[in-house]
């Protein structure tokens, strides 16, 4: 039929459209990430690059370091050099390690223990906050703003007194002190627990003689352009939820083109920058107007920055006043992220790691396979297992669909007959086919439901592949060490053993194969279309989503291909049952069958 024929070759362009997309866009991406993480990983000296100063650019009133006197031809000091510059207060945990910065109480000095920047063992910590000396830098801190009659308030070059504790740790806080030349002394108590999450709880007290009015910042900058994943799906820059607006997602690029972005004031929230597996985000104190906004600034270096200003905090002569302020520093994990949400009263915490339009499809989703994780052990299996469940889920349908395609079989010589009859009246063949349809009970668009099903439940797996740092660096056996990362083999250098680096677009590993045996087995179970368009996209749409989906993660085309071998089981025995012949043997027979030359 000529509307089948449309629909297919619609199909056709479709995949070869995503295909040169995956082998022109998407494959020298992921080509320039693996080399990004292999000399990341290699580097055993600090990185070094063009530009220094420490300006952090125009803000809201938040008082900003003057740019350095350097210039853009300069390579900044070593971390070790800069770290060493400045009095610090160390910072151990379980799950971090770094220092505090007392010039300015600020955050820049990081280290994240259970992350590495590769699966192998050797390989270096992740690393996320450093030092605004650094091309990378990377902190966060908060302080005051004033009148210049109320004297210096607390700001990125005030250098506070360590006044009680010699290390933070979740079991003992610092308590660090500054006090102005106008009798103003601020008393800052550092705590952090035993994840990400650091509150800094602030006392004024008033010895002026006179009333004094200040404002709280907050505010977490990053020096220079991060690499990012660049993947549509996936958020990568400054994020807040704030204000009416709820949730803002600013990409580097969008606010790089708009300087600065201002949303409406807000009395709760949080605010910040985001990476695929990391974050920085500022807590204001809940129930305090506040004016959130996010900025950049491009002098020899590019500069972002997340923060906010609060309303006017009066303090009367001889009376104390208190804020805080909480930072979460760390890795997005689920049930750490939705902890604070719940526990704390974070507003709408969960945003922090980005679970898409379809949340309500892709967080349960990460929930069962993470519940089918902890019972099995293993996140691969834990996938398998899934795959499994939803098989189950949708068993019902799937039993309707695959009926029908069996009753499809059973009339086709029917459906033959009134082709040939009604060969050249296309209307009458039309009506022909919608009786004989009506009269059998038959759905003609049954048979496309099993493959419409797995595109939701796809895409939901593929974004908790993505962005879920609990699949990171997630093993399953033999080869596969990343279920996050595509299969590291390839055919075109025999598995590994010929010795050469094969290119990103021939990475075809053994798991992507395996997906597209069980694909070709699965379409070979039905007959092949007479039409020769339809036969053509029967026969190679296997090979084109081998080649597409080898540089998916591992994780993914496990669950295609595993998915796949349990609906040729499902089918084959609901076919059996219906008394339709499975054509899996005789496809596969004829395809090595000398095709009889045309008559002359």
């Amino acid at each position: 039929m000529d509307n089948n024929r449309n629909f297919l070759i619609t199909i056709a362009l479709s995949v070869l459209i995503l295909t040169v997309w995956q082998v022109f866009y998407m494959n020298p991406r992921i080509e320039t990430q693996r080399e990004a993480a292999r000399i990341e990983a290699e580097q055993a000296a600090e990185k070094t690059a063009p530009g220094s100063g420490t300006s952090d650019g125009e803000s809201i009133g938040i008082p900003t370091p003057q740019a350095g006197s350097g210039s853009a031809a300069q390579t900044p000091p070593d971390r070790a050099t800069t770290l060493a510059a400045a009095e610090r207060v160390k910072i151990e945990t379980p799950r971090l390690s770094g220092t505090i910065n007392l010039m300015g109480a600020r955050l820049d000095d990081l280290l994240l223990k259970d992350y590495r920047v590769t699966v192998r063992k050797d390989s270096p910590n992740i690393r996320l906050l450093n030092p605004s000396g650094q091309p990378d830098g990377y902190y966060a801190e908060t302080g005051y703003v004033s009148d210049a009659a109320n004297g210096a308030m607390p700001g990125p070059d005030t250098v506070w007194t360590l006044a009680e504790g010699a290390a933070l740790t979740p079991a003992s806080p610092v308590t660090l002190t500054y006090t102005n030349e106008k009798g103003l002394t601020f008393t800052r108590r550092v705590s952090v627990d035993e994840n990400y999450m650091f509150t800094f709880s602030d006392t004024v007290q008033n010895a002026s003689g006179a009333p004094v009015a200040l404002r709280n910042y907050g505010r977490t900058t990053r020096i220079g352009t991060p690499d990012t994943s660049g993947i549509y799906i996936l958020h990568e820059g400054l994020i807040g939820v704030t204000g009416e607006e709820g949730l803002q997602e600013i990409d580097y690029s969008d606010v790089e083109e708009a300087k600065r972005v201002t949303p409406g004031k807000s009395s709760d929230g949080w605010l910040g920058i985001t990476d695929k597996y990391w974050a920085v985000a500022l807590v204001p104190q809940t129930g305090w107007e506040f004016q959130p906004r996010y900025s950049y600034s491009g002098d020899n270096t590019p500069r972002y920055q997340a923060d906010y200003l609060t309303d006017e905090i009066t303090v009367a002569d001889g009376a104390t006043a208190s804020t805080e302020t909480m930072i979460f520093a760390g890795a997005k994990e689920v049930g750490i992220v939705d902890a604070y949400e719940t526990e704390r009263g974070v507003r709408k915490f969960e945003l922090l790691i980005d679970w898409g339009w379809f949340y309500f499809i892709t967080k349960p989703m990460f929930h069962l396979i993470d519940w089918l994780y902890k019972l099995l052990g293993n996140f691969g299996l834990a996938i398998l297992a899934t795959t499994v469940v939803v098989k189950l889920i949708f068993f019902p349908l799937a039993n309707k669909s695959y009926k029908s395609m069996a009753n499809m079989k059973m009339v086709q010589p029917a459906m033959l007959e009134i082709r040939e009859k009604y060969a050249d009246d296309k209307m009458k063949q039309q009506q022909a086919m919608m009786e004989l349809y009506k009269k059998e009970k038959i759905n003609p668009i049954a048979g496309c439901w099993p493959v419409l099903l797995q595109i939701p439940v796809f895409f939901a797996l593929y974004k908790v592949l993505y962005v879920t740092i609990e699949m990171r660096h997630a093993p399953f056996f033999g080869w596969i060490q990343d279920l996050a990362a595509p299969d590291p083999t390839s055919i075109f250098n025999l598995f590994g053993l010929l010795p050469f680096a094969v290119p990103a677009f021939l990475m075809i590993g053994v798991w992507p194969l395996i997906m597209g045996v069980t694909m070709f087995l699965q379409m070979r179970m039905n007959p092949t279309p007479p039409d020769p368009t339809q036969a053509m996209i029967f026969t190679w749409m296997p090979v084109v989503f081998t080649f597409m989906l080898a540089t998916f993660p591992a994780g993914l085309v496990i669950y295609w291909a595993w998915n796949n071998f349990l609906s040729i089981l499902q089918q084959g025995v609901i076919m059996k049952r219906q008394g339709a012949k499975i054509e899996l043997w005789d496809n596969l027979i004829s395809l090595f069958k000398r095709k009889p030359k045309p008559a002359e």
